[in-house]
C-alpha cells in the first residue's frame, strides 16, 4: 500500500512528507529531468505539454500543465504555467528553488504567491522520504494556495510519482 502524504501547516510554512518505495537516486533523478517530469507531474487529468529545464543552480524548469479530463468541467482545456528557479542542488539529497506561477514566456506572476521550496530526499531502508518545505511571504498567501486546492493537487501528483517510480523499477 502506498504511503500517504503528511501535511503540516505552521504560520506561513507548509511541510509535506511522503515515503516512496524507490531508491533515493531514482527519486532524485525523476525530479531533475524534464522528460521524466512530463510523465508524472500534475494532478490526475492534467498533462505536461511543455517542459523546458536547465537543472543547475541559477537554472530553471518552465512548464505548462493542461487539463485533458473533460470530467473536470470548466478546467478542461485550461493551461497552468509554472516556473521553478533553482538556488541550490545537492544531488541526491536536496533541491532548493523558488516556485512561481508564470506565463508562456516564463514571466513570473506578481498576482500569485511564490514559494521558497526546500525539497529533501532522505534514504530510509531502500525507500525515499521526500520532505517538501514551502515558505510563503505570509500566512494569507499560503492560505490562498491551499484554498485553490494545492494539497489535493500535490497528493495526486505524488500518487502519480509513486506509480511512475514503480514502473521505472520493473
Amino acid at each position: 500500500m502506498a504511503s500517504q502524504m503528511i501535511t503540516k501547516v505552521d504560520g506561513n510554512v507548509i511541510t509535506l512528507e511522503r515515503v516512496f518505495d524507490a531508491p533515493r537516486e531514482l527519486v532524485f533523478k525523476v525530479f531533475s529531468d524534464a522528460e521524466h517530469l512530463k510523465k508524472w507531474w500534475g494532478p490526475r487529468g492534467w498533462e505536461v505539454t511543455v517542459s523546458n529545464m536547465d537543472f543547475r543552480p541559477g537554472g530553471f524548469w518552465h512548464y505548462c500543465m493542461k487539463c485533458v479530463d473533460k470530467n473536470q468541467g470548466d478546467f478542461f482545456g485550461y493551461e497552468s504555467w509554472g516556473k521553478s528557479v533553482y538556488q541550490e542542488i545537492d544531488q541526491p539529497n536536496q533541491i532548493v528553488y523558488t516556485d512561481y506561477f508564470s506565463d508562456a514566456e516564463g514571466t513570473e506572476s506578481d498576482e500569485m504567491p511564490a514559494t521558497e521550496v526546500t525539497m529533501s530526499f532522505i534514504e530510509e531502508d531502500g525507500k525515499t522520504k521526500i520532505v517538501n518545505r514551502g515558505v510563503y511571504v505570509s500566512e494569507e498567501a499560503l492560505k490562498s494556495v491551499i484554498e485553490m486546492g494545492m494539497e489535493q493537487g500535490i497528493a495526486e501528483t505524488w500518487d502519480r510519482l509513486g506509480e511512475y517510480l514503480q514502473a521505472q523499477q520493473q
